[in-house]
């Protein structure tokens, strides 16, 4: 072989691997670097074929992860199934087009598992009527092949509450942080739970806020999560998707409360984690499309569904370390009453509730709806809200953001 040709099919060779590969059964469908577009997967014919959208990687020990193994589950336990997935899709226009062009790939369901790709999912929806669209996270539906799915993360956030603020007075250090992603109703909800426990079990503590506006960065985690504990916090909790909070915490010699995913809490410096359980949930809904009998509505679910945990004082499990003793009975007997149906997320926010400018947001006697925990005012068409999730509890010494 002369050198001209030996170069030639090198070249060739290179650009050929640069171009990235067909993502396998059950494999993820990535870019390989330097590429603008997705790598859309294959359909495996005869079976029925759902994809699943990321916003990060599988293995982030988080939020993702957590929806993977949910995947996992439906590949297990649903005859006749072929399910895959693209990760790393940014939300907006990026994950709108790998959603068509999933569609376009043939897939019979396509479930995205992020806020920011609802729009984008409705959108597509309607060019593609004969698919299912399920969206995790969102409020918004069609009543045909377009709904969304959620679940009341509100609860295990209040008990997670409950063990920062019994961990803080143990310590003598009444200041807690929250390193929240996003300014969007769930962000707000998941805080104000979290602050609302907290007073049980700590009513002197207060509750500072770090932005990051990311969902998964394990360095500006790290930088939110040292901004408050630097700051004075004795525990750090994270509406992120990685564990980096707890790291920060161990280097620190205090606390952290992780977030999404069972297996996330693996040091003496993490109280607990509010964890998700997708793969039962995926399941029902799946089997369901095959069956011809879902139809896209809105679902959420209470803890007593079994989508929701906290890692510490599940079926099985035992709290950590750091969880003071005194708080241990009071956590159990309200999950206890969670499980039952007779504690669920209106109850978490039931009145009266004041914000932190003297307002009282929720009246004695009331309780907020789905819509008020969903939306900010004055809410969607058809779907306004009364007590509309634009504002922090009393103990929350932070400023709103701008939605």
């Amino acid at each position: 072989m002369n050198r001209l040709v030996f170069f030639a099919l090198l070249i060739t060779a290179l650009l050929a691997a640069a171009c990235g590969t067909t993502a396998p059964s059950g494999g993820a469908a990535t870019s390989a670097p330097g590429q603008s577009k997705f790598q859309i997967p294959d359909i495996e014919k005869g079976k029925f074929n759902v994809a699943f959208i990321y916003v990060g990687p599988h293995d982030d020990g988080g939020w993702t992860q957590a929806h993977d193994i949910g995947r996992q589950y439906v590949d297990q336990n649903v005859p006749n199934v072929h399910t895959t997935y693209v990760e790393l899709v940014p939300e907006g226009t990026e994950s709108e087009q790998v959603t068509r062009q999933l569609a376009r790939k043939g897939f019979d369901a396509i479930v995205g598992t992020s806020f920011g790709f609802m729009d984008g999912m409705e959108a597509v929806s309607a060019e593609f009527p004969n698919i299912k669209f399920l969206h995790v996270s969102g409020y918004k539906t069609n009543g045909k092949n377009f709904g969304n799915m959620f679940g009341a993360m509100e609860d295990m956030k209040y008990l997670a509450g409950m063990i920062a603020g019994a961990r803080a007075k143990a310590d003598g250090q009444p200041k807690i942080g929250y390193i929240a992603t996003f300014p969007i109703p769930e962000e707000l909800r998941l805080g104000n739970a979290f602050a609302i426990g907290i007073k049980q079990t700590c009513p002197e503590c207060k509750l500072d806020v770090r932005w990051i506006n990311t969902w998964h960065d394990p360095v500006k985690e790290k930088e939110g999560a040292a901004s408050l504990f630097d700051a004075g916090a004795q525990v750090v909790m994270t509406g992120a998707d990685t564990p980096s909070n707890a790291e920060v915490a161990k280097d620190k010699k205090k606390w952290a409360v992780t977030y999404d995913y069972s297996g996330n809490c693996k040091l003496d410096s993490c109280l607990t984690t509010m964890y998700w359980n997708w793969g039962p949930v995926y399941t029902t809904d799946i089997k369901a499309m095959i069956a011809g009998t879902w139809k896209g509505g809105g679902e959420y679910f209470d803890a007593d569904s079994g989508i929701v945990g906290l890692y510490g004082f599940m079926t099985g499990e035992k709290p950590q370390p750091g969880v003071p003793a005194s708080v241990i009975p009071l956590v159990q007997a309200k999950l206890k009453d969670m499980l039952a149906g007779k504690f669920t997320r209106f109850d978490v926010f039931a009145g009266p509730i004041v914000d932190n400018k003297g307002k009282t947001v929720v009246p004695a006697g009331e309780k907020i709806t789905q819509a008020d925990i969903d939306q900010f005012p004055p809410g969607a068409p058809n779907f306004a809200c009364k007590y509309c999730m634009l504002w922090w509890n009393d103990n929350i010494i932070a400023e709103l953001p701008k939605p």
